[in-house]
């Protein structure tokens, strides 16, 4: 088992933003939906996109290379072009604290 890995505190995400997180492995964007934290790979999967500076629409993410889209909590591809899905990672809150589990 993997330790967890720190991203950032909350408040360092406002409701209805993503926010990118380089990690040694790749970019990680977290996005708040409603108050709930989920964490998801940065890359569109259909392009070099960064998805944190996409659009959040609910709980999918745009992408603004392709205007493809993910359903953030499940990592689903469910608009075209994007038919592969996104990795998303556990998320654990501590307190105002963020952390994933990079297993």
């Amino acid at each position: 088992m993997s330790a967890a890995v720190f991203l950032c505190r909350t408040s360092e995400v406002a409701v209805g933003a993503a926010k990118k997180i380089e990690l040694d492995h790749g970019a990680v964007a977290i996005f708040n939906i409603e108050g709930s934290f989920y964490v998801t790979d940065d890359r569109c999967t259909h392009g070099l996109s960064s998805l944190s500076e996409g659009t959040l629409d609910g709980d999918v993410i745009e992408c603004s290379l392709h205007y493809g889209g993910f359903h953030v909590p499940t990592g689903e591809a469910v608009l075209p072009p994007c038919s592969v899905a996104l990795r998303t990672y556990p998320v654990d809150i501590r307190g105002e604290d963020i952390y994933i589990s990079l297993d």
